[in-house]
């Protein structure tokens, strides 16, 4: 395959090419959260609102590390987009140290504070005993999770990817199998589910991290530790470690307040979390191409060809929001039931699916040019914007939390939120400044 991008009536073809893997493979890990929730939400309410808490903490540090996948997806596509494959998998391989690593730290820093990051959350104390129970083993997956969001990212950099969908499907309906096993056959509860998503974790950091050092190797790349490349990992990530906070503080917020309204409203909450984080993955396969192949035009110093594939990918992303939102107003009356057979949560996830569904065509856009724009390198400004949006959403989060408004209050707080997020973005895209040409 040429490293040179194909013309631009290509771009539609090499869109799809993307992001149908991708789609299958970002969805499968929500839909994975969404049979962790029914299984554990069957078990009792408290044990629900537990894994709400638990899933919190472990989605916030993982999205705060996932500058691991976004910052090597884009090192790794300009400097193919340069025609250097040895230096992007060179930089790639960097990039899978530097998760290792962090994922080792965080293991160990959660074994001494996850009790006192529990207890800020205020949850009711059956469901803080679950979150500690699933946190202390879930915990010690952390250097496998990073390595596969690193090791994700360089496939992807590399245009590829089908690899990362052949192995986050297969791990992921593994773990299912594990879960079920774990919490009902071998009677362990909330604890055998995280005992089987950190060995189906373990697995799945083998197996692509295999794979890109089989690729490295294939093209002469010395797999040497390189602690400067390492550390210029880091600092090309540190701008997207900022984005990230902003993204993670807004979800963190909404869950601290959701946690003040009651088991009930919390265990509402991480159902209609994780259907949102469903179509969020949805929507960042066309985010994950747009990184990919953003980043390897403006390597090869085609802005003219890159407009292109923003203004497309602005309109399929709309197209989708409007799409996924019909569909959740179809089933908000239905799908409760799958994950809780307790009425009040019922009641609760259907109201807040309707605010869900609303916010659709908004996210999509969202989406969309935050993968152009990471791809670009842009990100200072994500970070910057990044925390604009968040202090508009701290007043309405706020606001709600001290007039107890309820569940549906709070998601459409979270609307403003999102909707800065559109502004901010839009008023970027529509300029030239992120458009830096060249392999760096």
């Amino acid at each position: 395959m040429s490293d040179q991008p194909p013309p631009p009536r290509g771009l539609s073809r090499e869109i799809l090419a993307l992001a149908v893997p991708a789609f299958a493979t970002l969805v499968s890990e929500p839909l994975l959260l969404l049979a962790d929730s029914a299984i554990i939400g069957h078990l009792a309410t408290t044990q629900l609102a537990g894994l709400a808490v638990a899933t919190n903490i472990i989605g916030l540090i993982n999205g705060l590390c996932v500058f691991l996948a976004y910052g090597t997806t884009a090192t790794v596509s300009r400097r193919l987009g340069a025609g250097d494959r040895r230096g992007a998998l060179a930089g790639g391989i960097d990039g899978i140290v530097l998760a290792a690593l962090l994922g080792v730290a965080i293991t160990i820093a959660l074994q001494f504070l996850q009790e006192p990051i529990i207890a800020l959350y205020g949850a009711p104390p059956e469901a803080a005993r679950a979150a500690g129970a699933y946190l202390r083993i879930a915990s010690f997956g952390f250097p496998f999770l990073l390595t596969m969001l690193a090791s994700t990212g360089v496939l992807r950099g590399l245009q590829d990817t089908r690899t990362p969908l052949k192995v986050t499907v297969t791990i992921n309906l593994a773990n299912i199998a594990l879960d079920v096993f774990l919490v009902y056959g071998v009677g362990l509860g909330i604890a055998g589910s995280a005992l089987g998503t950190l060995i189906a974790q373990g697995i799945g950091s083998l197996i692509l991290g295999f794979v890109v050092i089989r690729g490295a190797r294939r093209h002469g790349v010395r797999l040497r530790f390189h602690p400067a490349g390492v550390l210029g990992a880091a600092r090309s990530g540190g701008w997207l470690f900022l984005r990230t906070i902003s993204l993670q503080g807004a979800i963190t917020v909404t869950t601290f307040v959701a946690t003040h309204h009651g088991s009930i409203v919390l265990a509402a909450h991480q159902v209609g979390y994780t259907i949102w984080s469903t179509l969020a993955f949805a929507h960042d396969a066309l985010a994950i191409a747009a990184q990919a192949i953003v980043g390897r035009y403006l390597g090869a110093g085609d802005a003219a060809s890159t407009r292109t594939i923003t203004r497309r990918l602005v309109v399929w992303g709309v197209g989708a929001g409007v799409v996924f939102g019909i569909l959740i107003v179809a089933v908000h009356r239905v799908l409760p039931a799958v994950f809780t057979p307790d009425p009040a949560v019922q009641a609760q996830i259907s109201a807040m699916l309707l605010v869900v569904a609303a916010l659709q065509p908004i996210a999509g856009v969202v989406f969309v040019l935050d993968g152009v724009l990471i791809g670009a390198g842009d990100a200072r400004y994500l970070a910057v914007a990044g925390v604009i949006t968040l202090v508009a959403y701290l007043p309405c989060a706020l606001l709600v939390d001290q007039t107890r408004a309820g569940l549906v209050w709070l998601w459409i707080a979270f609307g403003v939120f999102m909707l800065a997020r559109g502004v901010t973005l839009t008023a970027r895209a529509r300029g030239s400044r992120w458009m830096r040409l060249g392999a760096r």
